[in-house]
């Protein structure tokens, strides 16, 4: 999990992991866990846990969530507003075109398949020539690239949160040696 060194308004540094924000403002000091929603843990000045204890809880619940939260996605839910077409986010077309040295025009379907950690794909769906095409033609490719796109997404949202609950064990890990160490 990634992690990053933040400086406190008292000159105090820490190690914060992604998904945990300072808040320091006159109404409040304390660490803001943004991950499945968002929860202050404050500094508490009246029962004087500090900065560090506050870190210290902001970060366990930030693993609890991850252990039983799945990883939010970053892909795109809606269609882009300059989409001209009514289909689905990730699939464009029909795409009209002549290859070379044939006779006829074909159509295909454009669908675009996410993949954590790596580019995404593109893979084309045939509908049929200028010939064959038929609007039957053209909903049965539309369905295919529906469930490819809906396959992709779903280990898309697998593996990215594998990637999560990886990176929290990595993370609680890295703080047990620290606690040894010290």
């Amino acid at each position: 999990m990634k992690t990053r060194d933040v400086v406190i308004y008292t000159g105090k540094r820490f190690e914060v992991p992604q998904g945990i924000q300072r808040i320091d403002t006159q109404a409040t000091h304390g660490w803001q866990l943004r991950y499945g929603g968002t929860k202050l843990f404050s500094d508490g000045v009246e029962n004087a846990r500090g900065a560090s204890a506050a870190l210290v809880q902001a970060t366990r619940e930030l693993l609890s969530r991850i252990a039983r939260l799945p990883a939010p996605s970053l892909l795109q839910r809606e269609p882009n507003e300059n989409k001209t077409s009514d289909l689905p986010v990730g699939i464009s077309g029909p795409i009209v075109r002549k290859r070379r040295g044939a006779k006829v025009y074909e159509s295909s379907l454009s669908v675009l398949l996410p993949r954590f950690g790596m580019p995404s794909r593109r893979r084309s769906v045939y509908i049929g020539t200028e010939n064959t095409y038929t609007t039957e033609r053209y909903h049965l490719a539309l369905e295919k690239c529906i469930a490819l796109r809906d396959a992709a997404e779903k280990t898309y949202r697998r593996d990215a949160t594998t990637a999560k609950r990886v990176g929290a064990l990595q993370l609680q890990a890295r703080q047990a040696r620290r606690l040894v160490a010290k």
